[in-house]
């Protein structure tokens, strides 16, 4: 018996990591969309002229949740591949990015700030684009899972930068207060 740890055993390697790293990413991802008041139901952003393009709120939950979710097995899959060369920087890479990822909903949501979050979203679209090549230089699956969240980046930085455009007081703008009717 010349291995080391049998194909058995690697794979339930990768699922320990996953098992770590698919409920970390996804609830860091729901805490800071929770903790921004993002979205429908956030009266400034209810407020806002949208794009014509703007999807029905519920997309954005699902459409985070599975980038969430690939995101989390692809540096799953980095995590697991030790001894990889450039892992380290794949690594690191990919924690910045995800920092700039949940920094995003409390600028553009609860800070207001629809500039400076597109500024932001420019940075993180080339943050990912990068851990993207170390990923697939590492392991190819990893940066493939990477790819629709670029996709999904380059929508919302579309999005971002039309609500930019039809919205230029979008900082100032004070949302309607709520009512009661008695």
């Amino acid at each position: 018996m010349n291995e080391i740890a049998s194909p058995g055993q690697l794979r339930l390697a990768y699922l320990r990591w996953a098992l770590v790293t698919v409920p970390a990413i996804v609830f860091l991802g729901f805490m800071s969309g929770r903790l921004a008041n993002s979205g429908y139901g956030n009266r400034w952003f209810d407020a806002l002229d949208k794009p014509a393009l703007m999807p029905p709120g519920w997309a954005f939950g699902v459409a985070w949740t599975i980038l969430y979710v690939f995101m989390a097995l692809a540096f799953a899959i980095v995590l697991h591949a030790r001894g990889a060369q450039g892992r380290g920087g794949a690594i690191a890479l990919f924690l910045v990015q995800l920092l700039l990822n949940l920094c995003w909903s409390p600028l553009f949501f609860r800070a207001h700030q629809v500039g400076s979050a597109l500024a932001l979203i420019l940075i993180l679209f080339v943050f990912v684009a990068v851990t993207t090549a170390f990923f697939w230089r590492i392991r190819r699956f990893a940066g493939v899972l990477l790819l629709p969240y670029l996709a999904w980046l380059a929508f919302a930085s579309f999005l971002n930068y039309e609500i930019g455009r039809l919205n230029p007081d979008a900082a100032t703008l004070v949302a309607p207060a709520l009512r009661t009717q008695i």
